[in-house]
């Protein structure tokens, strides 16, 4: 079996994180480990306190895993600092295996988790990324990235990293899309699902991003890897268990089973 390795913070609610990584793994068949950098006290209508975890003891996590098992990749999420983003960085640079890099700093809404001077030490962590998996807020503020505007989406071409721009909207034919969009120098692919009109999309970003690491682990292409974490988190929401009273978690194992036609399509009522 398959070991992936999370590196990211715990979402009490179980939707989002460290979490919703670890039904993302298992969901693929794989085997999730851990490394938790903070602890949050959260539910579904939002967080109400975090706790940083040292970072001298967000190492010992990980060299724990890297020493007993051979991890198949990596997912680094929430970092929330720049000692704990100087600790991942020190270890993953000197990996050579998929490392997808999920840089937690922006919510869907816009709102800022981190510092800006840990924002300029994030993108120290890029050179040693297979894949960097920013929402379209997270984009800007690191690559100045804008919809539709051709100088900002030439800045992307220019960067020596692949990203893959997050969760935007488009409409076409009459029908809305939800389209991610993966940069790789001069080349652009666009991943499409049709949108859904759901409220439960807790932890879709950290599922995405952890369904692509699981699927580089088990040898897919990156392009493969991304198509397959795209059917996964529509599929997800489309089929989400509608619990909490916010934003719901979505179905993480079930979007499996019936990517692969293992069960009937079924709606949770």
């Amino acid at each position: 079996m398959k070991v992936v390795l999370s590196i990211a913070g715990s979402d009490s609610s179980g939707g989002a994180g460290i979490q919703a990584d670890l039904k993302s793994f298992e969901a693929f068949g794989l085997f999730g480990t851990t490394a938790i950098t903070v602890l949050t006290a959260q539910n579904t209508k939002g967080v109400t306190d975090i706790h940083e975890v040292s970072p001298l003891f967000v190492k010992e996590q990980i060299n724990a895993v890297l020493e007993d098992f051979d991890v198949a990749a990596i997912k680094v999420g929430m970092l929330f600092s720049n000692e704990i983003i100087d600790v991942v960085r020190e270890i993953i640079k000197n990996l050579d295996i998929p490392i997808v890099v999920d840089p937690v700093f922006i919510s869907k809404a816009g709102s800022k988790l981190l510092n800006d001077d840990a924002i300029e030490n994030l993108k120290t962590l890029f050179p040693y990324a297979t894949l960097i998996t920013p929402n379209r807020f997270e984009a800007e503020a690191l690559f100045g990235y804008k919809k539709d505007d051709e100088s900002s989406i030439k800045s992307l071409f220019n960067q020596p990293y692949k990203i893959l721009v997050k969760h935007e909207s488009t409409e076409e034919h009459q029908v809305f899309h939800s389209v991610d969009t993966l940069y790789n120098k001069n080349q652009m692919y666009h991943f499409r699902t049709p949108s859904l009109q759901s409220k439960n999309t807790h932890g879709t970003g950290c599922s995405f991003s952890s369904a692509i690491a699981a699927n580089l682990a088990l040898g897919k292409s990156l392009k493969e890897s991304i198509e397959i974490s795209k059917n996964f988190i529509y599929l997800g929401i489309k089929n989400a268990p509608n619990i909490g009273h916010g934003k719901g978690p979505i179905a993480h194992k079930l979007a499996v089973e019936l990517s692969k036609g293992a069960v009937n399509e079924h709606v949770y009522s």
